[in-house]
Protein backbone atom coordinates (compact mmCIF):
# COMPACT_ATOMS: atom_id res chain seq x y z
CA UNK A 1 0.00 0.00 0.00
CA UNK A 2 2.70 2.42 1.26
CA UNK A 3 4.64 1.61 -2.29
CA UNK A 4 1.53 2.09 -4.51
CA UNK A 5 0.89 5.20 -2.52
CA UNK A 6 4.77 6.61 -3.25
CA UNK A 7 4.30 6.01 -6.98
CA UNK A 8 1.49 7.49 -7.29
CA UNK A 9 2.60 10.80 -5.75
CA UNK A 10 5.54 10.01 -8.26
CA UNK A 11 3.07 10.33 -11.56
CA UNK A 12 1.79 13.14 -9.82
CA UNK A 13 4.96 15.42 -10.02
CA UNK A 14 5.73 13.97 -13.16
CA UNK A 15 2.84 14.88 -14.71
CA UNK A 16 2.76 18.18 -12.90
CA UNK A 17 6.39 18.94 -13.83
CA UNK A 18 5.32 17.88 -17.64
CA UNK A 19 2.58 20.23 -17.86
CA UNK A 20 5.26 23.50 -16.87
CA UNK A 21 7.28 22.64 -19.58
CA UNK A 22 6.98 24.30 -22.68
CA UNK A 23 6.56 23.12 -26.05
CA UNK A 24 9.33 22.66 -28.79
CA UNK A 25 7.26 25.67 -31.09
CA UNK A 26 6.99 27.45 -27.85
CA UNK A 27 10.61 27.30 -27.65
CA UNK A 28 11.48 28.31 -31.56
CA UNK A 29 8.79 31.10 -30.96
CA UNK A 30 10.54 32.45 -28.27
CA UNK A 31 14.00 32.03 -29.62
CA UNK A 32 13.03 33.97 -32.43
CA UNK A 33 11.63 36.69 -30.04
CA UNK A 34 15.24 37.11 -28.39
CA UNK A 35 16.70 37.32 -31.65
CA UNK A 36 14.44 39.81 -33.04
CA UNK A 37 15.12 41.21 -29.36
CA UNK A 38 18.56 41.77 -30.10
CA UNK A 39 18.75 42.73 -33.23
CA UNK A 40 16.99 45.82 -32.57
CA UNK A 41 20.02 47.59 -32.57
CA UNK A 42 23.15 48.03 -34.22
CA UNK A 43 26.60 48.29 -32.25
CA UNK A 44 28.59 50.36 -33.70
CA UNK A 45 32.70 49.89 -33.63
CA UNK A 46 35.40 53.00 -32.59
CA UNK A 47 38.98 50.86 -33.07
CA UNK A 48 39.06 48.06 -31.72
CA UNK A 49 41.33 47.39 -28.89
CA UNK A 50 42.07 51.27 -28.56
CA UNK A 51 38.67 51.40 -25.91
CA UNK A 52 41.07 52.47 -23.26
CA UNK A 53 41.90 55.47 -25.15
CA UNK A 54 38.87 56.90 -27.54
CA UNK A 55 39.17 59.77 -25.42
CA UNK A 56 42.05 61.03 -26.40
CA UNK A 57 41.87 59.88 -29.89
CA UNK A 58 38.85 62.06 -30.27
CA UNK A 59 41.02 64.99 -30.07
CA UNK A 60 42.32 64.28 -33.04
CA UNK A 61 39.09 63.51 -34.51
CA UNK A 62 37.48 66.59 -33.42
CA UNK A 63 40.15 68.84 -34.42
CA UNK A 64 39.54 67.04 -37.95
CA UNK A 65 35.89 67.15 -38.21
CA UNK A 66 36.06 71.34 -36.91
CA UNK A 67 39.14 72.30 -39.71
CA UNK A 68 37.05 70.41 -42.11
CA UNK A 69 33.16 71.86 -41.74
CA UNK A 70 35.43 75.53 -41.39
CA UNK A 71 37.59 75.15 -44.52
CA UNK A 72 34.47 74.42 -46.50
CA UNK A 73 31.87 76.43 -45.05
CA UNK A 74 34.95 79.74 -45.94
CA UNK A 75 34.95 78.40 -49.68
CA UNK A 76 30.98 78.65 -49.97
CA UNK A 77 31.11 82.16 -48.50
CA UNK A 78 33.52 83.42 -50.26
CA UNK A 79 32.80 81.97 -53.75
CA UNK A 80 29.02 83.20 -52.88
CA UNK A 81 30.12 86.74 -51.62
CA UNK A 82 32.03 87.35 -54.78
CA UNK A 83 31.08 87.87 -57.83
CA UNK A 84 34.01 87.33 -59.56
CA UNK A 85 34.20 84.05 -58.52
CA UNK A 86 30.33 83.07 -59.83
CA UNK A 87 32.74 80.87 -62.96
CA UNK A 88 32.16 77.63 -63.68
CA UNK A 89 35.28 76.42 -61.83
CA UNK A 90 34.30 77.60 -59.02
CA UNK A 91 30.89 76.70 -59.05
CA UNK A 92 31.83 73.02 -59.47
CA UNK A 93 34.11 73.46 -56.21
CA UNK A 94 31.10 74.97 -54.43
CA UNK A 95 29.20 71.57 -55.20
CA UNK A 96 32.54 69.53 -53.98
CA UNK A 97 32.40 71.96 -50.83
CA UNK A 98 28.17 70.91 -50.50
CA UNK A 99 28.57 67.33 -51.04
CA UNK A 100 31.95 67.46 -48.36
CA UNK A 101 30.23 69.17 -45.70
CA UNK A 102 26.77 66.85 -45.93
CA UNK A 103 28.83 63.83 -45.88
CA UNK A 104 30.94 65.48 -42.54
CA UNK A 105 27.65 65.73 -40.83
CA UNK A 106 25.88 62.21 -42.21
CA UNK A 107 29.19 60.18 -39.67
CA UNK A 108 29.98 63.11 -37.64
CA UNK A 109 27.53 62.18 -34.76
CA UNK A 110 27.92 58.18 -34.56
CA UNK A 111 31.85 58.57 -34.71
CA UNK A 112 32.08 61.59 -32.12
CA UNK A 113 29.55 59.78 -30.36
CA UNK A 114 31.44 56.60 -29.72
CA UNK A 115 34.99 58.30 -29.26
CA UNK A 116 33.43 61.06 -26.98
CA UNK A 117 30.88 59.01 -25.04
CA UNK A 118 30.79 55.65 -25.70
CA UNK A 119 27.37 55.35 -27.37
CA UNK A 120 27.56 52.37 -29.64
CA UNK A 121 23.78 51.42 -29.90
CA UNK A 122 22.04 52.66 -33.16
CA UNK A 123 18.79 51.61 -34.15
CA UNK A 124 18.41 49.70 -37.61
CA UNK A 125 16.16 52.45 -38.95
CA UNK A 126 18.25 55.33 -38.02
CA UNK A 127 21.08 52.72 -39.35
CA UNK A 128 19.43 52.41 -42.90
CA UNK A 129 19.50 56.41 -42.91
CA UNK A 130 23.01 56.95 -42.16
CA UNK A 131 24.14 54.70 -44.72
CA UNK A 132 21.30 56.09 -47.49
CA UNK A 133 22.77 59.08 -46.82
CA UNK A 134 27.07 58.11 -46.47
CA UNK A 135 26.59 55.97 -49.99
CA UNK A 136 24.35 58.90 -51.70
CA UNK A 137 26.82 61.73 -50.94
CA UNK A 138 29.87 59.20 -51.44
CA UNK A 139 28.34 59.03 -55.15
CA UNK A 140 27.36 62.50 -55.79
CA UNK A 141 31.22 63.53 -54.96
CA UNK A 142 32.51 61.11 -57.20
CA UNK A 143 29.71 62.82 -60.14
CA UNK A 144 30.87 66.37 -58.83
CA UNK A 145 35.10 65.59 -59.33
CA UNK A 146 33.56 63.90 -62.87
CA UNK A 147 32.48 67.08 -63.68
CA UNK A 148 35.16 69.22 -62.48
CA UNK A 149 37.47 67.23 -64.70
CA UNK A 150 34.86 68.00 -67.81
CA UNK A 151 35.35 72.02 -66.85
CA UNK A 152 39.41 71.66 -67.02
CA UNK A 153 38.95 70.04 -70.42
CA UNK A 154 37.09 72.58 -72.03
CA UNK A 155 39.73 75.02 -70.34
CA UNK A 156 42.08 73.65 -71.70
CA UNK A 157 41.01 72.18 -75.06
CA UNK A 158 38.50 75.26 -76.25
CA UNK A 159 39.47 78.04 -73.87
CA UNK A 160 37.46 80.55 -76.33
CA UNK A 161 34.19 78.54 -75.92
CA UNK A 162 34.59 78.15 -72.41
CA UNK A 163 32.09 80.53 -71.20
CA UNK A 164 29.34 79.80 -73.66
CA UNK A 165 29.74 75.71 -73.07
CA UNK A 166 29.59 75.61 -69.40
CA UNK A 167 26.73 78.15 -68.79
CA UNK A 168 25.10 78.35 -65.63
CA UNK A 169 21.63 76.80 -66.69
CA UNK A 170 23.50 73.74 -68.10
CA UNK A 171 26.11 73.51 -65.01
CA UNK A 172 22.99 72.99 -62.74
CA UNK A 173 21.24 70.63 -65.39
CA UNK A 174 24.39 68.68 -65.30
CA UNK A 175 24.50 69.11 -61.21
CA UNK A 176 20.97 67.58 -61.00
CA UNK A 177 20.90 64.78 -63.14
CA UNK A 178 23.62 63.23 -61.16
CA UNK A 179 22.60 64.17 -58.09
CA UNK A 180 19.08 62.51 -59.13
CA UNK A 181 21.41 59.50 -60.26
CA UNK A 182 23.93 59.27 -56.69
CA UNK A 183 19.82 59.32 -55.00
CA UNK A 184 18.67 56.60 -57.51
CA UNK A 185 21.04 54.23 -57.48
CA UNK A 186 21.07 54.14 -53.60
CA UNK A 187 17.91 54.49 -52.47
CA UNK A 188 16.25 50.40 -53.06
CA UNK A 189 19.42 49.89 -50.57
CA UNK A 190 17.42 50.46 -47.49
CA UNK A 191 14.73 48.70 -48.56
CA UNK A 192 16.24 45.44 -49.37
CA UNK A 193 18.17 45.75 -46.42
CA UNK A 194 15.02 46.23 -44.10
CA UNK A 195 13.68 43.14 -45.54
CA UNK A 196 16.12 40.56 -44.21
CA UNK A 197 16.13 39.14 -40.59
CA UNK A 198 19.16 40.03 -38.60
CA UNK A 199 19.93 37.13 -36.52
CA UNK A 200 23.67 36.95 -36.09
CA UNK A 201 25.90 39.22 -34.27
CA UNK A 202 24.83 42.69 -34.67
CA UNK A 203 28.52 44.59 -33.72
CA UNK A 204 29.16 46.58 -37.04
CA UNK A 205 32.93 47.05 -38.24
CA UNK A 206 32.83 50.88 -38.05
CA UNK A 207 31.77 53.85 -36.46
CA UNK A 208 29.13 55.07 -38.92
CA UNK A 209 26.59 51.97 -41.28
CA UNK A 210 28.06 50.77 -44.55
CA UNK A 211 25.79 48.42 -46.85
CA UNK A 212 28.86 46.16 -46.94
CA UNK A 213 28.84 45.89 -43.74
CA UNK A 214 25.43 45.57 -42.79
CA UNK A 215 24.08 42.98 -45.22
CA UNK A 216 26.88 40.79 -43.53
CA UNK A 217 24.59 40.83 -40.23
CA UNK A 218 21.74 38.88 -42.02
CA UNK A 219 20.80 35.61 -41.52
CA UNK A 220 18.91 35.87 -45.31
CA UNK A 221 20.42 35.44 -48.40
CA UNK A 222 22.17 38.41 -49.54
CA UNK A 223 23.28 37.39 -52.90
CA UNK A 224 20.96 40.43 -54.88
CA UNK A 225 22.39 43.17 -52.19
CA UNK A 226 26.16 41.45 -53.12
CA UNK A 227 25.32 42.05 -56.87
CA UNK A 228 23.40 45.45 -56.70
CA UNK A 229 26.45 46.24 -54.77
CA UNK A 230 29.09 45.40 -57.44
CA UNK A 231 27.06 46.72 -59.68
CA UNK A 232 26.56 49.99 -57.92
CA UNK A 233 30.79 49.85 -57.83
CA UNK A 234 30.71 50.04 -61.32
CA UNK A 235 28.70 52.04 -62.26
CA UNK A 236 28.87 54.78 -60.42
CA UNK A 237 32.49 54.85 -59.09
CA UNK A 238 33.94 53.19 -61.97
CA UNK A 239 31.93 54.54 -64.68
CA UNK A 240 33.24 57.92 -63.57
CA UNK A 241 37.08 57.28 -62.36
CA UNK A 242 37.56 55.82 -66.28
CA UNK A 243 35.93 59.11 -68.03
CA UNK A 244 38.07 61.23 -65.67
CA UNK A 245 41.59 59.06 -66.63
CA UNK A 246 40.22 59.55 -70.69
CA UNK A 247 39.23 62.79 -69.66
CA UNK A 248 43.03 63.38 -68.69
CA UNK A 249 44.21 61.41 -71.71
CA UNK A 250 42.71 64.24 -73.98
CA UNK A 251 43.80 67.00 -71.72
CA UNK A 252 47.40 64.99 -71.81
CA UNK A 253 47.54 65.39 -75.65
CA UNK A 254 45.82 68.67 -76.31
CA UNK A 255 48.65 70.40 -73.42
CA UNK A 256 52.16 68.35 -75.88
CA UNK A 257 50.72 70.10 -78.90
CA UNK A 258 51.50 73.46 -77.27
CA UNK A 259 54.91 74.27 -78.01
CA UNK A 260 55.53 77.10 -75.21
CA UNK A 261 56.82 75.53 -72.19
CA UNK A 262 55.47 77.95 -70.09
CA UNK A 263 51.76 77.59 -71.55
CA UNK A 264 51.73 73.91 -71.20
CA UNK A 265 53.11 74.38 -67.53
CA UNK A 266 50.26 76.83 -66.64
CA UNK A 267 47.65 74.79 -68.23
CA UNK A 268 48.97 71.54 -66.25
CA UNK A 269 49.10 73.62 -63.00
CA UNK A 270 45.30 74.38 -63.32
CA UNK A 271 44.60 70.14 -63.30
CA UNK A 272 46.61 69.46 -60.10
CA UNK A 273 44.13 70.72 -57.22
CA UNK A 274 41.71 68.49 -59.06
CA UNK A 275 44.33 65.78 -59.66
CA UNK A 276 44.75 65.36 -55.64
CA UNK A 277 41.17 65.26 -54.79
CA UNK A 278 40.56 62.70 -57.41
CA UNK A 279 43.43 60.66 -56.02
CA UNK A 280 42.24 61.62 -52.23
CA UNK A 281 38.69 60.18 -53.14
CA UNK A 282 39.29 57.33 -55.39
CA UNK A 283 42.29 55.26 -53.74
CA UNK A 284 40.66 54.53 -50.35
CA UNK A 285 37.05 54.50 -52.14
CA UNK A 286 38.49 51.76 -54.88
CA UNK A 287 40.49 49.93 -51.72
CA UNK A 288 37.61 49.65 -49.37
CA UNK A 289 34.90 47.74 -51.06
CA UNK A 290 38.16 45.33 -52.51
CA UNK A 291 38.77 44.73 -48.80
CA UNK A 292 35.49 44.25 -47.70
CA UNK A 293 34.54 41.30 -50.33
CA UNK A 294 38.18 39.40 -50.50
CA UNK A 295 39.75 40.46 -47.32
CA UNK A 296 40.70 38.26 -44.41
CA UNK A 297 40.61 38.86 -41.13
CA UNK A 298 44.17 39.99 -40.77
CA UNK A 299 43.05 42.82 -42.85
CA UNK A 300 40.08 44.75 -40.66
CA UNK A 301 42.49 47.24 -38.85
CA UNK A 302 42.80 48.65 -42.45
CA UNK A 303 39.57 48.02 -43.77
CA UNK A 304 38.70 50.40 -40.59
CA UNK A 305 41.20 52.71 -41.16
CA UNK A 306 40.74 53.04 -44.78
CA UNK A 307 36.83 53.47 -44.31
CA UNK A 308 37.99 56.94 -42.26
CA UNK A 309 40.41 58.23 -44.96
CA UNK A 310 37.60 57.82 -47.49
CA UNK A 311 35.28 59.88 -45.26
CA UNK A 312 37.24 62.13 -43.49
CA UNK A 313 40.68 63.34 -45.74
CA UNK A 314 38.69 64.31 -48.66
CA UNK A 315 36.51 66.85 -46.77
CA UNK A 316 39.70 67.77 -44.62
CA UNK A 317 42.43 68.38 -47.60
CA UNK A 318 40.26 69.65 -50.29
CA UNK A 319 39.75 73.33 -48.82
CA UNK A 320 43.57 73.60 -48.16
CA UNK A 321 44.66 71.83 -51.54
CA UNK A 322 41.95 74.49 -53.32
CA UNK A 323 43.05 77.59 -51.65
CA UNK A 324 46.65 76.39 -51.73
CA UNK A 325 46.82 76.03 -55.85
CA UNK A 326 44.02 78.42 -56.53
CA UNK A 327 45.65 81.61 -56.75
CA UNK A 328 42.37 83.70 -57.20
CA UNK A 329 40.32 82.09 -54.21
CA UNK A 330 43.72 82.12 -52.16
CA UNK A 331 44.25 85.74 -52.61
CA UNK A 332 40.27 86.32 -51.79
CA UNK A 333 40.55 84.58 -48.40
CA UNK A 334 43.52 86.20 -47.10
CA UNK A 335 41.97 89.83 -48.07
CA UNK A 336 39.02 89.26 -46.15
CA UNK A 337 41.00 87.58 -43.22
CA UNK A 338 43.14 90.79 -43.46
CA UNK A 339 40.37 93.40 -43.55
Amino acid sequence: MKDDRTLWIQSTLARKESSELLEPSQYIMSAVNDTKFNSAVFLLTGIPGLEDVHLWISIPFCLMYGISIIGNAVILFIIKTDPRLHEPMYIFLSMLAITDFALLIATMPTTLGIFLFNSREISLDACFAQLFFIHSLTKIESSVLLLMAFDRFIAIRDPLRYASILTLPRIAKMGLVFVVRGVAVILPLPFLLKQFRYCRANILSHSYCLHQDVMKMACSDIRVNYLYGLFLTFFTVGLDSVLIFLSYVMILKTVLRITSHVQCFRALNTCVSHLCAVLLFYTPEIGLPVIHRFGNSSSHLLQILLSYIALLVPPLMNPIVYCMKTKHLRARIIRAFIK
